[in-house]
């Protein structure tokens, strides 16, 4: 138990200052967790999850944690970002009561609930910071272990800046690579499918990992017996324990509430993971969670007496008190005192929070009172609007939507008043000016969001033929990127040594080497949250998974955090990823490749992108590298052998996002796809010209966003008619596309027949041809289809087919 080896430079007096500061953090934060819950049962907070009970560790692992390195972690680290510098107890309030002000909550600006943490890695124009002079936390999520495929990324970061040479600004991302990632996770978590797809990845890749488990035995109310085998993640993970000659961890094993060996326990993991690039793993045992769960529940329900004694005897501040005073760091009177400061300085700090928060919303409360006072006074319903100023002077602590609901209701009773205009006027501006604060940044607002890359059209040579192969012209556009652009690395199932399933790759591993053009395992969540990490460092990373089915398995990971990331750090973090797929038109169940409506619903945040051939796609990966936005490319899967023109600049050409292509005008109705389909369209609308039905063909060429310059509209109102047709199932993408095109476009102000969708049946295709062609619309379907509204036009020069 010698704690003074910690340090060897420390005098006892200065080990002793340092001891005690850390014990102030300790007491400063429980005294948090105790207050707050307070606050969330008294009804000024709408939920609380706190760390109480893991104080200690936190406190050793902040110790361990230098500049340049990356958390991933758990909603209960609020004592470690204490002990780092990074939250202040006015912060921890405003969290907890959703201070939509960024300078007061500069965690998520009230979006997120207290405990989810993050640190600003940009600058007010959205540039990057210098993040090897901070102490840098990714921001956390809600959903157990999804802040883990995360973590690999952040950690694989530091082997590419150690390994890889020419990357641009690498300074201001990297010491040569010796930062660590820390993860953290609660022992029930564990249990997650993304905790071990992590762990197994992050020990085959070596990289300079270090995941705590803290372990208070239970899940919510569940204990651990019918959580983890053995009851001990440790134990279960002793195969992954590195050996000579072998990859896998350095696993330890350490009690929560003994402070001196948590101090020695993280030094000696922090050396091992930043020196040598070893992942690994404390299981941090015997830890309490004094307050149970969350705000919503009492553990004393689910905890037997015996279990609830041992929890006041081994309370990790009690225990580091104890040893506090054994080894006369402290006397009992002295510690009384730091824990009196300590609840003064969270009172404090509870009610500086509160006040700030509260004092804005009281002066447009004010506001609005005033101006209903004076409106009323000339009002034929004087006494509803007095009642309505009444109910809401009442409210001592009002919220923002109670003042925006009596003035809305107030508007209605005065539409033919006079004071009319100006309290919509008040209506108006109060809602744009809060709206903002719970809406902005779902996509980049800075100079370099996807608006800023102009098209530059491919260039060919005069006597270019459409003689090359799609994958071919992919493959040398990747040649360029990857010259063009240092860092800038892929990785995926085959994308390595075979040049990817369609040889779009061909031949990049060996150019630029195994780490920028990288083999993976199956494991589709963590390729997507290696991306997420690496380019939450500042590389340019592109994940490719293999087929668009297998999205499926890395979808939450998409929608949860990369698609939410920027939104919930109200621009303060970014992770410019870009996912390469492919799909569209495949046969069998498994293999259908269309589930659009799924993808672009769940993950606002992510531009979808869909072109129809890979100069497009390639066009798309150009445009994107230029941004600094994540993006889904689905290249088609069916044609990767058709033949397109060679271009001769390539790594230049851009295909602008956002902006549709019409492929054929025509002037009796407007056809709308994307992808794959659009070839079987293109062939319908040659078949239905023989017939004297003349099709505009148009290509959405992305979903997100969804024709910025609003040309369809331009279309139907010359057709007059519109069909959409879609792989996807019924009341997938349509229904998406569908309202973009009538409701934010008004076509329907020019439509004389009724808006249709032609799309797969509402099963899963069939599989081989035959499925294929009775389980998606066909070109005999498109053509039927459309000669079919055109018979209701005219059935004379359009006799019924049927």
């Amino acid at each position: 138990m010698i704690k003074e080896k910690t340090n060897s430079a420390l005098t006892f007096e200065d080990f002793k200052i340092e001891v005690l500061k850390d014990y102030t953090t300790a007491i400063i934060s429980r005294e948090c967790s105790l207050l707050g819950r307070k606050e969330v049962l008294t009804g000024k907070a709408k939920f609380g999850i706190f760390g109480d009970g893991k104080e200690v560790p936190q406190l050793a692992m902040a110790k361990a944690f230098k500049n340049g390195d990356f958390r991933s972690g758990y909603y209960r680290d609020q004592t470690f970002m204490m002990a780092i510098g990074e939250l202040t107890i006015q912060q921890f309030f405003a969290g907890l009561y959703g201070h939509t002000d960024i300078k007061h909550d500069p965690m998520s600006a009230g979006r997120q609930m207290g405990g989810h943490f993050a640190t600003h890695s940009l600058n007010e124009d959205g540039s990057w910071k210098d993040l090897t002079k901070q102490k840098n936390s990714s921001s956390d999520i809600s959903p157990t272990a999804g802040q883990m495929p995360r973590l690999l990324g952040l950690a694989q970061a530091s082997k590419i800046y150690r390994q890889v040479s020419g990357i641009p600004n690498a300074a201001n991302f990297s010491n040569q690579g010796n930062e660590i990632a820390w993860g953290t996770i609660g022992n029930a978590s564990t249990s997650e499918g993304l905790f071990f797809e992590t762990i197994n990845a992050a020990g085959v890749l070596q990289v300079p990992m270090v995941m705590s488990v803290w372990d208070d035995e239970y899940g919510i109310s569940v204990h651990a017996r019918h959580q983890t085998t053995k009851e001990n993640i440790s134990e279960i993970l002793k195969g992954y324990q590195k050996e000579a000659d072998t990859n896998g961890y350095e696993i330890f094993r350490v009690k929560g509430w003994d402070y001196a060996d948590l101090i020695t326990t993280y030094e000696k993991a922090a050396t091992v993971a930043r020196e040598n690039h070893v992942p690994v793993l404390i299981h941090v045992n015997e830890l309490t969670q004094p307050q149970g769960h969350s705000s919503s529940g009492s553990h004393e329900r689910y905890k037997n007496a015996d279990r609830l004694a041992w929890e006041r005897e081994f309370d990790c501040i009690r225990q580091m008190k104890l040893w506090m005073i054994a080894i006369n760091i402290a006397s009992p009177e002295e510690i009384e005192a730091i824990d009196a400061q300590a609840k003064k300085e969270v009172l404090e700090g509870k009610k500086a929070a509160w006040t700030a928060f509260l004092e804005p919303i009281i002066e447009d409360q004010k506001d609005l009172i005033v101006l209903l006072q004076k409106i009323a006074t000339t009002s034929a319903h004087q006494e509803s609007i007095l009642k309505y100023v009444a109910e809401l002077s009442g409210i001592k602590t009002p919220l923002k939507k109670e003042i925006l609901v009596a003035a809305r209701k107030v508007l209605r009773l005065i539409l033919n008043e006079s004071g009319k205009d100006e309290l919509s006027q008040w209506i108006t501006n109060y809602t744009k000016k809060e709206q903002i604060n719970f809406s902005s940044n779902l996509f980049s607002e800075t100079k370099e969001n996807i608006f800023s890359s102009k098209m530059a059209l491919p260039t060919y040579a005069d006597d270019a033929k459409e003689d090359t192969d799609g994958r071919m012209i992919l493959r040398d556009n990747f040649d360029a990127i990857f010259t063009k652009y240092p860092e800038t690395l892929i990785f995926g199932e085959d994308a390595g040594a075979i040049g990817d399933v369609n040889q779009g790759l061909e031949g990049m591993q060996e150019k630029y080497g195994e780490l920028r053009v990288a083999d993976v395992g199956i494991r589709e969540a963590t390729i997507l949250g290696q991306g997420i990490g690496l380019a939450l460092r500042g590389l340019r990373p592109i994940a490719e998974i293999q087929y668009l089915d297998y999205l499926l398995y890395a979808i939450q990971i998409m929608s949860d955090d990369l698609a939410t990331l920027r939104y919930r750090t109200v621009g303060k973090q970014k992770a410019p990823l870009i996912i390469r797929t492919r799909g569209h038109r495949l046969e069998g169940i498994w293999h259908s490749g269309s589930p659009m409506g799924m993808i672009i619903n769940a993950v606002r945040g992510i531009h979808v992108l869909v072109p129809r051939n890979m100069t497009q796609a390639a066009g798309f990966y150009n445009s994107l590298l230029e941004c600094d936005e994540p993006a889904l490319v689905i290249e088609c899967l069916n044609g990767y052998r058709l033949k397109e023109k060679m271009p001769l600049n390539y790594g230049e050409f851009k295909t602008p996002i956002g902006v549709i292509e019409t492929l054929k005008h025509g002037n009796d109705i407007t056809l709308v796809s994307y992808g794959s389909t659009l070839r079987l369209v293109q062939q319908a609308a040659i078949e239905l010209q023989e017939v004297g039905i003349d099709c505009e063909v148009i290509d959405l060429q992305s979903l997100l966003p969804f024709d910025i310059n609003k040309d369809i509209i331009k279309s139907i109102a010359k057709t007059n008619r519109l069909l959409v047709i879609d792989e996807d199932v019924p009341g997938g993408a349509s229904a998406y596309i569908m309202q973009q095109i009538l409701e934010e476009q008004n076509a329907y102000e020019h439509l004389d027949s009724k808006p249709q969708t032609l799309t797969a049946k509402a099963h899963r295709p069939a599989y081989g041809t035959d499925g294929d062609y009775f389980s998606k619309p066909s070109a005999e379907d498109i053509y039927e289809k459309v000669y079919d509204m055109m018979h209701e036009v005219n059935p004379l020069k359009f006799p019924s087919l049927y």
